[in-house]
């Protein structure tokens, strides 16, 4: 029987706050481990938090610079040489593309070289588990703060989907920021076998009103989705509600994008202000432009009409909050479509995972020491293609 066997059951059986002392029982049998520690990326995707949290677990790690973080940026196992005689195996705990954290186990060298496929496999059983967990415990959600949430970014934060995923025929990462205190923009994604679905809202208002209205709009559109109307129905449906509760006084903009996984054809409702550009393999970035339509819950039962575009595989779309387009330099200038696309640019050779941080960070450095005054979402999508074959 193979090692990791007793492992996944043990992590399967363990209560939902102790998967890490689950898996440090069995490894340290089976693979003679003497350390077994568990980070979890943060929120603002720049340190590995441990679990538990300090004083009672390691110190946190930085994601740049550090071999944990290694592992967590490449996606790949890194092996670390300790004293003596030992490895230090630093593991992605990844679930469907959705990057958590990192495992890192110490053990003898000699039975890491033997092991290593076996644990980074057991480290993809844990991510599987840490998100059935998340249902159950709080103990994963505060291990991965690393300053207190506002209210308002804990109800947005509970709205997202993840900061990452992966399928065949795309990838997507997404990041918003400040990460600890955003309040409006909001980001979905939902999957079939033939579709994808992608939705990026522009939210209005601040603090915990304006949580309030994207909760209510993303709600209303996932209630549509979930019942099978199609794209364009979503979107009066979803204006309805807002209108609804709101008579017009509050509103938001939203891109929702419908893609055929087998031929790459995408539908979009474009209702707002979330700016959508196109880097094709070996070409310039450019803009992708939709016919503008109103804002969900701006007026009382407005139409809305899908549009038709293409994307191949090799293709890169990035998505963009007016958070980013509009923020502002010390001296006034916005950063724009052409800032957009030199980072867009700058970060090509990124897998999609780490685009979204790295433009955000290029977008710091613009705004220098100038407070944000608005949220900033940065979303890439990754196009792959079907195969001949299937998915």
């Amino acid at each position: 029987m193979n090692r990791f066997v007793p492992a996944e059951r043990a992590l399967r059986t363990a209560a939902p706050d102790q998967l890490l002392q689950a898996i440090r029982v069995v490894l340290a049998r089976q693979y003679a481990a003497s350390s077994v520690e568990l980070f979890m990326a943060d929120y603002g995707m720049t340190v590995l938090q441990p679990v538990p949290v300090p004083p009672y677990a390691a110190e946190p790690l930085p994601i740049h610079g550090t071999p944990a973080g290694r592992a967590f940026g490449a996606q790949e196992p890194f092996a670390e040489p300790a004293d003596g005689d030992v490895e230090r195996l630093h593991l992605p705990v990844t679930v469907r593309g959705d990057r958590l954290g990192v495992l890192t186990v110490t053990l003898p060298a000699d039975h890491a070289r033997q092991s290593l496929a076996e644990l980074a496999e057991i480290a993809q059983i844990l991510a599987h588990e840490l998100v059935v967990a998340g249902r159950h415990t709080d103990v994963y959600l505060q291990a991965r703060r690393l300053h207190r949430l506002t209210l308002a970014a804990e109800m947005q934060w509970q709205l997202l989907p993840g900061h990452s995923c992966a399928q065949p025929e795309y990838e997507i990462g997404a990041q918003l920021e400040p990460a600890y205190a955003i309040f409006g923009d909001s980001f979905d994604w939902s999957s079939t076998a033939d579709r994808l679905l992608l939705y990026v809202t522009n939210g209005m208002g601040e603090g915990t009103e304006a949580s309030l209205l994207t909760n209510l709009a993303v709600n209303a559109l996932r209630n549509a989705r979930r019942a099978g109307i199609p794209l364009a129905d979503q979107a009066a449906l979803a204006d309805q509600a807002v209108y609804a509760h709101y008579q017009g006084a509050a509103y938001l903009s939203v891109l929702m994008l419908e893609f055929d996984l087998a031929t790459g054809r995408v539908q979009a409702v474009d209702a707002g202000s979330p700016r959508m550009l196109r880097l094709r393999r070996g070409g310039a970035v450019e803009p992708v432009s939709f016919e503008a339509q109103l804002p969900l819950g701006m007026f009382e039962e407005t139409d809305y009409v899908a549009q038709e575009f293409q994307v191949h595989p090799g293709d890169r779309l990035v998505v963009v909050s007016d958070g980013v387009h509009e923020a502002a330099s010390p001296g006034g200038e916005r950063y724009g479509d052409r800032a957009l696309a030199r980072a867009i640019t700058a970060t090509r050779l990124l897998p999609a995972a780490q685009v979204p941080h790295a433009v955000l960070r290029q977008l710091t450095g613009h705004r220098s020491k100038v407070a944000p005054d608005d949220d900033a979402l940065v979303v890439c999508l990754d196009w792959n293609g079907r195969t001949s074959s299937g998915s």
